[in-house]
């Protein structure tokens, strides 16, 4: 059963994070209120909250208040229990589901549903073992790259593999559980596709970001995606496809590679909004997350027009000190910082998106600023 959630009613949020912060933000302008649980009480979603629940994700009795006090739970992160939140859907609304987060927090069944709804991925195998591995690793050529399929994320939980001699340093993923090996993609840039649907089965796609990335970390995202129009054209597709499959409800970020000849291939699925749709903010008739939260409150969607081509740049923990004293002197800078505690080295504290009409002229003055050096 579907239902339209109204101004002042609440939106619980699973996650404190900046994505559920600025989830909050897009909720609040609209006039609902915001329960964050979280187990940090002042998290950055948690600030901005009306009710704050400080607990473990897993916490039942802390899922039982959120369900009690929200008249709709979404959430801003994957690596939630799927089979806690199956609990939280016969309690509470949360119009998501289960499935989808069971289905991206395993890179098996992840690969799998996306071969399911006819897009495709890298050539890979399935280990449950290392010595499963040992039996199968020649059906891949070199180099071929080695990830835990539950866990990971900015390129932790994998293993690059050049030769038989190196094969051995993919042993301790299994520590974790089954491994898939993926061969490795030949590709010219990565792009990411942010598709959002709403309850009554509405679609909406932003435009298309390229990234670039930084020791497997997003580092930039730069939009309109410099590809063919052929290129964006499949990626749309493949995206409609793969959440037509999952029977997608609120935000799937699809990321992909392009191939040299302008095909695609999908990488891999988050389940919420994405770092390179941060972008939308500024630079589109409507953001990720006013698109999201209409999504699950059952409102009709916006069509996201490009109001700028743009540019954003995360600011790590490292970038802080100089962004300070550098970015606040940029009047074209819009500067996301999101009330974390402690600058950390490679620890996502902000972002800051440029809208410019001259991309390669941004992209070199931000690289002249010193702020994120090579």
């Amino acid at each position: 059963m579907t239902k339209t959630i109204l101004p002042g009613q609440t939106i619980g949020i699973i996650g404190g994070g900046q994505l559920g912060r600025m989830m909050a933000l897009a909720a609040k302008e609209a006039g609902f209120r915001i329960a964050v649980l979280d187990p940090t009480i002042d998290s950055p979603a948690g600030q901005v909250a009306d009710v704050r629940i400080a607990a473990p994700y897993d916490d039942s009795a802390a899922l039982q208040e959120l369900a009690e006090v929200s008249d709709v739970i979404t959430y801003e992160f994957e690596n939630i229990d799927a089979d806690g939140l199956e609990a939280l859907c016969e309690i509470a609304y949360v119009p998501q589901g289960a499935e989808l987060i069971r289905v991206t927090q395993n890179r098996i069944l992840e690969k799998q549903r996306i071969r399911e709804a006819g897009v495709p991925v890298a050539h890979y195998i399935e280990a449950d073992s290392y010595g499963d591995l040992l039996a199968k690793y020649s059906e891949l050529p070199y180099p071929f790259i080695v990830k835990t399929a539950t866990g990971g994320y900015d390129g932790k939980g994998q293993q690059k593999i050049d030769s038989e001699q190196e094969l051995a340093l993919a042993e301790p993923l299994f520590t974790n559980g089954p491994c898939v090996a993926e061969a490795f993609v030949p590709f010219k840039k990565e792009i990411s596709v942010i598709i959002q649907r709403s309850t009554a089965g509405e679609t909406a796609i932003l435009p298309i970001a390229e990234n670039v990335h930084k020791n497997h970390i997003l580092h930039e995202s730069i939009v309109p995606a410099r590809v063919q129009e052929a290129t964006i054209a499949m990626a749309k597709m493949a995206a409609e496809q793969i959440a037509a499959h999952l029977d997608l409800i609120g935000t799937l970020a699809v990321e992909m590679f392009v191939l040299p000849d302008g095909s695609i291939v999908v990488n891999e699925l988050a389940p919420r909004p994405h770092n390179s749709g941060h972008y939308s903010i500024e630079a589109c008739s409507v953001s990720q997350f006013h698109q999201h939260i209409r999504a699950i409150c059952g409102w009709p969607l916006k069509e996201p027009e490009l109001w700028s081509p743009a540019v954003m740049v995360n600011v790590l923990g490292e970038h802080i000190a100089p962004l300070t004293s550098k970015g606040i002197h940029r009047p074209d800078w819009s500067i996301h910082l999101y009330g974390k505690a402690e600058a950390k080295q490679k620890r996502k504290m902000g972002h800051v998106t440029i809208l410019t009409a001259q991309l390669d002229e941004t992209l070199n003055e931000i690289k002249e600023t010193g702020i994120w050096p090579e």
